[in-house]
């Protein structure tokens, strides 16, 4: 997924240096304006995969769980509850847990990949991502993570919204498959991974 952020950063460079314009997924851009990026947290720049098996490993030694190579579809409460009923319980307790977002690791090369966009020129990089609606820890763990591995910089760069689709952006990049909301009819999302 790293990787295909920094192929994703240097295609826009290319296509900030050349007369063609990318495909957008979302809003309009006219010739010489301001490409606006809207990049997702989980999934994209942070670990949320790796850091819930570590944290549903830890909390839960002896229940069964799913490797990271046999995770299948977008939700990882849908496939644990499909395992068993009960554990679809469990793994939302996870992340709805106090420290999981905080604790989650970059991608690795997704930090770097966001810093080389943000260098680049007309080029405006946001953080796009939804918090969960157990919100008790979530939206601070989420600037903090943002302000401990971007900068405070990107403080001023983040948008919460559980409709992406109310804001304008030219590209959206986000691992989950379908973006639904209230003002796209359709849309092209980049998919990054196999969920």
């Amino acid at each position: 997924m790293a990787l295909q952020l920094q192929r994703t950063a240097r295609l826009l460079l290319l296509l900030r240096g050349s007369a063609l314009s990318p495909h957008r997924s979302c809003g309009k851009m006219s010739t010489g304006a301001r490409l606006r990026v809207l990049l997702d947290m989980d999934g994209v720049i942070a670990d949320f995969e790796g850091g819930f098996l570590k944290k549903y490993r830890q909390r839960y030694p002896n229940e069964p769980y799913i490797s990271l190579e046999e995770r299948r579809g977008f939700w990882v409460s849908t496939q644990y509850g499909e395992l068993r009923e009960d554990l679809r319980d469990k793994a939302i307790s996870i992340w709805e847990s106090k420290n999981f977002f905080m604790d989650l690791d970059p991608l690795p090369g997704s930090v770097e990949a966001v810093m080389e966009m943000a260098r680049m020129k007309n080029t405006d990089v946001f953080i796009c991502t939804s918090p969960i609606k157990h919100y008790a820890h979530c939206p601070y763990e989420k600037y903090a993570w943002i302000e401990r591995h971007l900068g405070p910089d990107f403080l001023e760069k983040v948008i919460l919204t559980r409709d992406k689709t109310v804001v304008s952006g030219d590209i959206l990049i986000d691992d989950k498959p379908d973006i639904l909301g209230r003002t796209w009819t359709s849309t092209v999302v980049k998919r990054l991974n196999g969920r």
